[in-house]
């Protein structure tokens, strides 16, 4: 009882600020009675995603998408169901990893005209590796939150077919002598070595260090397969999925075949325990990270519109979501991915909220080892975690993840009416449109691989 009250102030000190002008209750002061503690705010100056889409993700250079140009693949998710008059979006920002930084700027600026954006709407790209797509969608609901602008996208977009995960130019010739250095220097040397670890070893760095086992994580792919084939199936993705009309070519003739891809082609309903454990390890003798518990390389791309909710009001526009709170933390670069284990806390902390209080998370399946890792760390219930499945089965088109994690989280919020997501922080939209329905949505976090480290 004592949680749940101090839950309640909490969120009922998101209600402090002065109510909008269409707000015209005359009852002007709030009571925990008259505002559950599953409730929360429901003021103009909300920032609320009203959609959130994504194409499917498909497996690079085999897949639906080989033949694809980047631009080609973001254009679609731009292109949303609400019917907004684009002139109005003060800012598009498109999470990228692997590409070029003023190569990829061109190609998203090219997608935007291809979506129907007038010249006066800019666009920008970030890149913060794995979490690049949800730094996108938190730097615009913090730029909305400012009152930079009204309006805003934040997207995702990876084609790991066209651009490869290669080292470009030379290597620091000093990060190859860390013996001539003296001790307090070398370690902060060896730092810097680390961030050059193929993501495979830091891999298997975590599992030796967090005594992560081999089943456990052919167990986790399992899972991922099971859970993502079953939401294809059941067309919980419809509503996210945004399908594609592209081309594929035929290899051996050239011939050019017009195509519509409309699901994730990566899954493997089958996976099981006694498959994966004839895979041998990759990265390391003896180790135990394989192709099959490690995520997909894919292509794909994801968009998420947000704007004050009184922007969303006034123009009639579900709400899908409300943008509450944000986390990024660093981590040592040879375990990289252990950073949700560090960053989900520290978002639910930013949110007034404590892990308990969440119903579903979404954590990005980089590897299973770190998936593990992460889910053991914070004492985290399974049937919570990923329930339509992770990047080891849908795939990890990297700048993109962020931001498709976002549109499955919101979606499935949705169809359970339970109600608020991770390190971004977010609540569900529809059970707080009005505050006399606040008391309906329950607390939910999602955190697509929130750290600052690498992917």
């Amino acid at each position: 009882m004592e949680k749940a009250s101090n839950r309640q102030r909490v969120l009922l000190g998101h209600l402090r600020s002065p109510p909008p002008p269409w707000y015209n209750n005359h009852e002007s002061s709030l009571s925990a009675s008259a505002c559950l503690a599953e409730g929360s705010a429901a003021y103009g100056d909300d920032v609320v995603v009203v959609a959130a889409y994504r194409t499917p993700q498909c497996k690079s250079k085999r897949g639906g998408f080989k033949d694809t140009h980047a631009e080609d693949l973001l254009a679609p998710a731009l292109i949303e169901k609400t019917n907004l008059d684009p002139r109005e979006v003060g800012d598009i920002v498109v999470g990228s990893v692997l590409a070029p930084g003023s190569q990829r700027a061109s190609e998203c600026r090219m997608a935007a005209f291809y979506a129907g954006f007038p010249e006066t709407v800019p666009i920008r790209t970030v890149n913060r590796k794995c979490s690049s797509g949800l730094q996108a969608v938190a730097d615009v609901a913090a730029s909305i939150k400012a009152g930079f602008y009204e309006v805003g996208i934040g997207a995702g977009l990876e084609s790991m077919t066209v651009n490869s995960r290669a080292w470009v130019g030379d290597v620091n010739p000093k990060i190859g002598f860390l013996r001539l250095y003296r001790l307090w220097q070398a370690k902060h040397f060896q730092k810097a070595q680390d961030c050059l670890l193929p993501m495979g070893v830091t891999s298997e760095n975590v599992a030796h260090r967090f005594s992560v086992t081999r089943r456990e994580q052919d167990q986790a792919s399992v899972d991922s397969h099971r859970k993502a084939a079953a939401a294809s199936a059941s067309g919980r993705f419809k509503d996210e999925i945004i399908p594609v009309a592209t081309k594929i070519v035929d290899l051996k003739t050239g011939d050019e075949k017009p195509i519509i891809v409309s699901v994730d082609d990566g899954i493997r309903p089958n996976t099981s325990l006694a498959d994966l454990g004839k895979l041998k390890a990759v990265f390391k003798k003896d180790g135990t990270t394989t192709a099959g518990n490690s995520s997909q390389v894919s292509d794909g791309a994801a968009a998420v519109l947000l704007m004050k909710r009184s922007v969303a009001m006034s123009k009639g526009l579900p709400i899908l979501g409300v943008f509450r709170a944000f986390a990024v933390v660093g981590v040592d670069p040879a375990t990289m991915g252990v950073g949700p284990a560090v960053a989900i806390p520290a978002a639910v902390k930013a949110a007034g909220l404590e892990l308990e209080d969440i119903d579903l998370f979404e954590i990005n399946e980089a590897f299973a080892s770190q998936f593990v890792y992460c889910c053991k760390k914070l004492e985290l219930d399974l049937q919570k975690i990923n329930v339509n499945g992770g990047a080891i089965a849908i795939g990890h088109p990297l700048g993109t993840t962020g931001a498709r994690c976002v549109a499955t989280l919101l979606h499935e919020m949705k169809r359970r009416g339970t109600g608020m997501g991770a390190a971004a922080v977010f609540e569900r939209g529809d059970g707080c449109d009005e505050l006399c329905n606040a008391g309906k949505s329950k607390a939910t976090i999602s955190h697509p691989r929130i750290h600052d480290s690498r992917i």
